[in-house]
C-alpha cells in the first residue's frame, strides 16, 4: 500500500498562518514565537473550536518516554522484572522476529474526542493511520483526521514531527520510539524498553491481576529536552503485564513541564495518558494487539490559573486493520527528515515537549 494522499493542511487560524507563512521561514518564525505560542496556549488549550487541533498535538503521534535500554548486565536487572519480561516474549513469541524481520508495515484506525465536564464526549473526529517501521529505530506515521494530517519520523538519529499549524519541527533528547508501537503493537520494542525497568508489585487492572513495571526518564535526558522557556521536570511510565497470559495489557505514563517566560508566573503542566490494550491476534506466529482506548487528563496549574480552566481530558479508541513483516520496497529513503530540517537544524531552537507540541 502507498502513503496516504496528502489533504488540504490550512493552518486552523490566521495566528497559525503568520506563524507558518512559509516552510523556508519556519524555524526562525517558531523560535521568535515560542514565548507568545505558550502565553497563549490557554485560549487554544480550552477554546473549543481549537478541539481538533488539541487531539492531534497530543493524541496523534506521541513518543515513549524513554528510549530502548541496553542489554545491562544481570546483577542490575531486577530479577522479578526480567521474570515478568522472559514472560512477555515468551507469550508474544516475540523472539523469532529478531533476526528475520526488517521492517514492519501497519494501517489502522481511530476515534477522538474531548470529553466534557460532566463526563460526555464532544465531537468524535475519526480517521486513520499508516505506520511503516524498520528495525531498531527507525519508523515513519502519518495519521489523517477530519481532513488534516499528522506526520512524525526518526531516522535513527532525528526524531520529527510535522503539523498543519507548526510545520516540521525536530524533538529535543534522544531518539525514542513512537508510542503507538509499544501499545502492543511491537512485542520487541516492549521487551527493548522494559528490559531494565524497575517491579513495583503487583495492581489489578479493570479485574486483571498485573504485574507492574516502572520507567523514569533520567536527569539527562530531562535537561535535553528542556530549555530557559520550559523545564521538563519527570517523564514516567507504568507498564502492567498480566500476570495469567504475560501479555502487556495497560500502559500509562505522565510528563510534568515547568513552563515560565520573563515576567511571568510559571505554570505547570502534567499529562497523563493511560491505555487499554487488548484484543491480541496472531500475525505470522506473533502476538499483537488490535485494539485499545486511551484516556488522556491534562492539567494546568500556577498562581494565576483558575481551578476551573485547569483541567482538559481526552478520549481515543483505536483498531490495527492490517500488520505486515517484510514489506517489499521499504528502503531508508522511506525514512528521510523533511527538507526543513535537513538544511537547517538548529537543535536547541526545536522542541516537541509541551501538550500543544507533543
Amino acid at each position: 500500500m502507498g502513503r496516504l494522499a496528502t489533504l488540504s493542511e490550512e493552518p486552523i487560524n490566521e495566528q497559525d498562518t503568520n506563524n507558518t507563512t512559509s516552510k523556508k521561514g519556519f524555524l526562525k518564525s517558531y523560535s521568535l514565537s515560542t514565548r507568545n505560542l505558550f502565553n497563549s496556549i490557554k485560549s487554544h488549550f480550552f477554546n473549543k473550536k481549537h478541539d481538533l487541533k488539541i487531539l492531534l498535538s497530543v493524541l496523534a503521534c506521541p513518543l515513549f518516554p524513554v528510549p530502548p535500554h541496553p542489554k545491562l548486565p544481570f546483577n542490575q536487572v531486577s530479577s522479578s522484572a526480567e521474570y515478568i519480561i522472559q514472560h512477555f516474549t515468551a507469550a508474544t513469541g516475540c523472539r523469532k522476529l529478531e533476526g528475520a524481520v526488517k521492517n514492519v508495515f501497519a494501517t489502522g484506525k481511530v476515534t477522538m474526542g474531548v470529553v466534557d465536564e460532566v463526563g460526555g464526549i464532544g465531537v468524535l473526529e475519526k480517521g486513520c493511520f499508516v505506520m511503516w517501521q524498520m528495525a531498531p529505530n527507525k519508523w515513519q506515521i502519518e495519521m489523517v483526521v477530519a481532513g488534516h494530517k499528522v506526520e512524525a519520523g526518526c531516522d535513527g538519529t532525528i526524531a520529527w514531527r510535522h503539523t498543519p499549524w507548526l510545520g516540521a519541527h525536530a524533538a529535543k533528547g534522544g531518539v525514542r520510539p513512537l508510542r503507538r508501537t509499544i501499545q502492543g503493537l511491537d512485542p520487541l520494542a516492549v521487551s527493548a524498553v522494559f528490559c531494565g525497568a524497575q517491579y513495583m508489585g503487583e495492581q489489578e487492572i479493570s479485574g486483571t491481576e498485573c504485574f507492574m513495571l516502572k520507567l523514569c526518564a533520567d536527569q539527562k535526558d530531562l535537561v535535553d529536552r528542556s530549555d530557559n522557556t520550559a523545564e521538563m521536570i519527570k517523564h514516567v511510565t507504568f507498564g502492567y503485564f498480566c500476570q495469567k497470559s504475560g501479555l502487556l495489557v495497560y500502559l500509562e505514563d505522565s510528563y510534568l513541564t515547568r513552563i515560565q517566560s520573563p515576567g511571568t508566573h510559571p505554570i505547570y503542566w502534567e499529562t497523563t495518558m493511560s491505555t487499554k490494550i487488548e484484543d491480541y491476534k496472531v500475525v505470522d506466529g506473533v502476538m499483537i494487539a488490535h485494539s485499545g482506548k486511551s484516556n488522556v487528563m491534562i492539567t494546568r496549574f500556577g498562581d494565576n490559573v483558575k481551578a476551573k480552566h485547569g483541567i482538559t481530558r481526552l478520549e481515543e479508541s483505536w483498531v490495527i486493520d492490517d500488520v505486515a513483516f517484510n514489506v517489499p520496497g521499504l528502503s531508508m529513503d522511506c525514512f528521510i527528515p523533511p527538507n526543513e530540517l535537513q538544511k537547517d537544524y538548529p537543535q536547541e531552537d526545536l522542541d516537541w515537549r509541551s501538550p500543544l507540541h507533543r
